[in-house]
């Protein structure tokens, strides 16, 4: 029996598209080969890191593939990482400028409804509307109402010995001063019947302060610190040898009580508390502050604790007429972020808590939406790049080919942002470090090391 072998030509156009992906398929494996085997080398398999949790993606968002995934999928810790979604909800919703307190006027009394604005009076902002319009009202009544304020000064999952730090201020629906007092000492030699030269040493708050101060006897201590009650504004100083040194320490809120106490001074009038607006019927105004990309490019580039809390903070209130952490969440995760790789546990503006969990795919998409969303220009001034704001001392070779966002916290790093490649190829990529036993600065060497051979090699 004859075997015919019949012979179909074919389509030059079909081989053309069957060849590129075949050459795509191969060269997307390769790449993808090729990052697996410096990831291993320069973080998986590193020695002070194999024994960590790490997870890994970099994605192209022009051909909408993932050069690389190593436990994406993964739940991990990220630190200030959750910034970027506080970031992306306050460049959302939050409009070009922030509210920094609703009002309603009549005759003789102001009402007025805080917003959690976190720059009244703070020392990174010379101009203050809402203090000139408190000044200009000083003959009539002022008054005020929290009742939107359903927070708690602390949020869940925070280290609570950390209340003396100024990484942890609380939070409040009046920020002053960015919620801490600076205590600053000076010294100066004093002659004595010119002959000997004594320090004489000066100790002062900003803002001043009636609250009580105590003064350690204990010599032993050579620098100057101040430590807060736990609970109540009672500091206790110690002084330090230095010349000239500084410390801000959080300052407890008591709701708006403090802040109302450290504002009489300053609009020269009493401010009184109410359970409620009294004039009904009117629409309340707006007073606007600053800039809202005043507040979120600090809060990527230094990592400002307190301006993503309080950010959070103003979008509940914006979008939901109350203050409460939970349940703006909530509402963003069911809506705004309901496509998001995974679900994480999100309980904080800022990152401190413990029980934040992302993962590296969450970071991914989020980062993909604010490309979508909003300009290059405005990403690239909120957030950092090389040798700049956190990432100072890193990615310093050819600068302005990474803008990316740090996480740290005791045996946690994270990094996600934007690539550019000397191939001119933009990637979005996320790395998240848990469980590490090494310095901080180890991990970030490592990413750094690992980030740079992308840009290098594609």
């Amino acid at each position: 029996m004859n075997t015919i072998i019949v012979m179909k030509k074919i389509n030059p156009r079909t081989f053309t598209t069957v060849y590129c992906s075949l050459i795509f398929i191969f060269c997307s494996c390769s790449v993808q080969h090729k990052l697996a085997v410096a990831a291993k080398e320069n973080v998986l398999n590193a020695p002070d890191l194999k024994n960590a949790h790490t997870g890994i993606s970099i994605y192209e968002p022009a051909s909408g593939k993932y050069w690389y995934n190593y436990q994406a999928d993964k739940f991990f810790t990220p630190a200030s990482n959750t910034k970027i979604f506080s970031c992306y909800a306050g460049m959302k919703y939050l409009g070009d400028s922030l509210a920094g307190i609703d009002y309603a006027e009549n005759n003789n009394d102001v009402f007025i409804q805080p917003t959690g604005d976190p720059t009244l009076l703070h020392p990174d902002f010379m101009q203050q509307p809402v203090i000139r319009f408190l000044q200009n009202h000083s003959s009539k009544n002022i008054y005020i109402t929290d009742n939107n304020w359903q927070e708690k000064a602390l949020g869940a999952g925070w280290s609570w010995d950390d209340y003396n730090d100024d990484y942890m201020a609380e939070r409040s629906a009046l920020p002053v001063y960015g919620n801490t007092i600076k205590f600053v000492q000076t010294q100066t030699q004093e002659k004595i019947e010119e002959l000997i030269d004594k320090p004489q040493t000066t100790i002062f708050t900003e803002p001043e302060i009636n609250w009580k101060l105590n003064f350690n006897s204990d010599t032993a201590r050579t620098n100057f610190f101040v430590k807060r009650n736990t609970a109540e504004n009672i500091f206790t100083i110690t002084e330090g040898k230095e010349k000239n040194k500084s410390i801000s320490v959080p300052f407890v809120t008591n709701g708006v009580l403090s802040a109302l106490e450290l504002l009489k001074d300053t609009i020269r009038k009493e401010i009184k508390t109410t359970n409620k607006l009294a004039i009904t019927g009117v629409r309340l105004q707006t007073i606007y502050s600053q800039p809202a990309d005043s507040v979120f490019a600090p809060m990527m580039h230094r990592s400002d604790n307190f301006f993503a809390e309080q950010t959070l903070i103003m979008v509940s209130n914006r979008m939901l007429g109350t203050m409460n952490d939970e349940k703006i969440i909530d509402t963003l995760l069911k809506t705004t972020f309901k496509e998001l790789p995974q679900k994480p546990n999100w309980v904080d503006g800022s990152g401190l808590s413990r029980f934040n969990l992302f993962t590296p795919l969450d970071f991914v998409w989020l980062l993909d939406k604010m490309q979508h969303e909003f300009s290059w220009k405005r990403i690239s001034t909120i957030f950092p790049t090389g040798n700049e704001g956190t990432l100072t001392n890193y990615y310093t070779a050819d600068g302005g080919f990474i803008y990316a966002k740090t996480g740290s916290l005791t045996g946690v790093v994270a990094l996600s942002g934007y690539l550019t490649t000397k191939k001119n190829k933009s990637l979005i990529f996320s790395v998240l470090v848990n469980n590490h036993q090494t310095s901080g600065r180890t991990v970030r060497r490592a990413v750094e090391k690992y980030i740079q051979y992308i840009r290098d090699n594609y």
